[in-house]
């Protein structure tokens, strides 16, 4: 989990398909930052998914990306992370969402993925850090962040949270 009050120091403007180019509540944090995570983290596999998550905060977004070398899209972000975590997942957005239990954002705990809807399509997906917040890889031009749930866009277009931990 982030902490609460390193929050006001990470504020950022911000920029898959859908996300708005400027996301006034986006938050950005240097690389590799194991502090930003939260103590309990490292040892359960939803701490180790946000740990590994947040250390790729600035790698470039590249569509069908899925690995640091290259860029990530949103769902190549969780892809190579819950793999970092020894968890097979789907490479898709749409295939994470039919694959996850779904739950209530109350009951989302790290490494649970959230997952946003634009039109018709699942258009994006990020990996809950706790506190209302979530990394992903947001849109083509812009890197993996840190944004939060609170922000009008992702409070109106949030679909589910899911669960694929046990």
């Amino acid at each position: 989990m982030i902490r609460a009050g390193s929050l006001a120091a990470l504020l950022a403007l911000a920029g898959c398909a859908g996300v708005p180019a400027r996301d006034p509540a986006a938050v950005q944090t240097a690389p590799a930052s194991a502090s930003a995570v939260s103590p309990r983290a490292q040892p359960t596999p939803g701490g180790r998914i946000a740990r590994v998550a947040t250390e790729m905060i600035g790698i470039p977004y590249r569509y069908g990306g899925s690995d640091p070398r290259e860029g990530f899209d949103c769902s190549g972000l969780v892809y190579y992370t819950y793999a970092h975590a020894g968890i097979a997942v789907p490479r898709t957005s749409a295939d994470l969402f039919k694959a996850t239990r779904k739950i209530a954002l109350e009951r989302a705990a790290e490494g649970d993925l959230v997952f946003f809807q634009d039109q018709a399509k699942m258009s994006h997906v990020g990996i809950y850090l706790g506190d209302s917040l979530f990394v992903h890889a947001p849109s083509s031009g812009s890197t993996v962040r840190i944004s939060s749930l609170e922000t009008p866009y992702y409070r109106r277009h949030l679909v589910a949270v899911g669960r694929l931990l046990p």
